[in-house]
């Protein structure tokens, strides 16, 4: 049987954005500059931007919490050995609220400069459903190439009538689902209800989820709920210098 949350409303949520120095790609991105701050006060600037709730930074390193302090923001630091971004943001949330007064926690990932905090808000809405465990985001896939790149996650959705929001039925590094139609890209943005988080962090992982290494499959096959909101475009993560040059060229222009 599909697990059903505890509570049908959400009012009281809070932003979390893991960060952390260890990068393979780009080390000690959260502190590269763009347009003049570094790029987890950048991040964090979208996600108060967003309006959702209180916005804080869950860091690995010190110096991560130290520059978002510095630009007038909150963060708590986690363990950086910590096997995933959702133990971080369990851990964050569990330090800055032991009293579990935050009824619903959005995951914001820390390399996303130049978001749109309007999709930071679609996911959270999602959570407005009652039957929904998890909201996230997708993006139809308009490079031919993304089509069969495995580093690019699609989502195998049930859209509703209006093709706006629909319920995940599965993600996969594949391409699917196989036919004529139009082929969705992840966007790794959760708003998880907080028991459904408790529950999710405390599964251990899956048999899919090590097949694909898709963490979101462990709560599929754990029979919850996550529901996705089509938006237009998949925004900017930096992971390679390269990146990191689009996303000062875009802020700078934005100044």
């Amino acid at each position: 049987m599909p697990h059903a949350p505890v509570s049908s409303q959400v009012s009281r949520p809070v932003v979390i954005i893991p960060a952390r120095m260890a990068s393979t790609r780009l080390p000690g991105k959260p502190l590269a500059e763009i347009a003049g701050q570094p790029m987890i006060v950048q991040v964090w600037r979208r996600a108060v931007e967003a309006g959702i709730g209180p916005v804080w930074v869950a860091a690995a390193e010190p110096e991560i919490a130290e520059a978002v302090e510095a630009a007038g923001g909150q963060a708590v630091l986690t363990d950086p050995d910590l096997p995933s971004g959702s133990d971080r943001i369990w851990q964050a949330l569990v330090r800055i609220d032991p009293e579990a007064a935050f009824d619903a926690v959005v995951n914001v990932q820390g390399d996303l400069p130049t978001l749109d905090p309007a999709i930071v808000r679609r996911a959270f809405d999602l959570l407005a459903d009652p039957a929904v465990d998890i909201g996230t985001l997708a993006a139809p896939i308009t490079i031919a190439e993304e089509r069969t790149a495995s580093q690019v996650v699609k989502p195998v959705v049930s859209w509703n009538a209006t093709g706006e929001t629909g319920r995940a039925l599965y993600f996969t590094r594949a391409t699917a689902p196989w036919g004529e139609g139009e082929l969705f890209h992840h966007i790794g943005l959760y708003a998880y209800r907080r028991e459904a988080l408790a529950r999710f962090v405390a599964l251990p992982p899956s048999q899919l989820e090590l097949r694909e290494k898709l963490e979101q499959l462990r709560a599929l096959e754990a029979g919850m709920r996550i529901e996705v909101a089509r938006v237009d475009t998949v925004p900017l993560g930096v992971d390679t210098p390269a990146d990191l040059d689009r996303a000062r060229q875009l802020l700078a222009s934005a100044r």
